[in-house]
């Protein structure tokens, strides 16, 4: 891939994922209070309900129902930009908000056996072992 395409695609990466994925309902569960905790590993965090109390390791973040909100606006957003990015006007549209909002975040990093398993490289030996 060329540089002026990895340019391209990490900013069409960090785009997709601010627009599409963070500014949506996940904005809504992330706000609010997050608990403190003196441990620092929130060991010592619990819920208190009317049915006693629960470990914070053991509380579920999201129901079922803001986890498929949050996946439907997820999906019709990601679909929205896959049908418009042959749109020049929207696509520049897109690419500027996404920059603008990213503008701090961390250079993406290529995830090597996502989807299809990471090609082994020559030289290097088969680990062997289990099946």
């Amino acid at each position: 891939m060329k540089d002026a395409d990895k340019l391209l695609a990490a900013l069409l990466a960090r785009s997709i994922a601010a627009l599409c994925v963070r500014n949506t309902f996940l904005e809504d569960l992330h706000a609010g209070i997050t608990p403190s905790s003196q441990s620092g590993d929130n060991s010592d965090v619990k819920v208190v309900t009317p049915y006693g109390e629960i470990p914070w390791s053991g509380v579920s973040r999201i129901s079922d129902e803001e986890m498929k909100r949050l996946m439907k606006e997820i999906v019709d957003k990601l679909y929205t930009f896959l049908c418009r990015q042959d749109d020049p006007e929207f696509l520049e549209a897109f690419l500027a908000m996404g920059g603008r909002d990213t503008a701090r975040w961390d250079e993406p990093r290529l995830e090597e056996g996502f989807v299809l398993p990471a090609k082994r490289r020559r030289g290097k030996p088969r680990k062997s072992g289990g099946q």
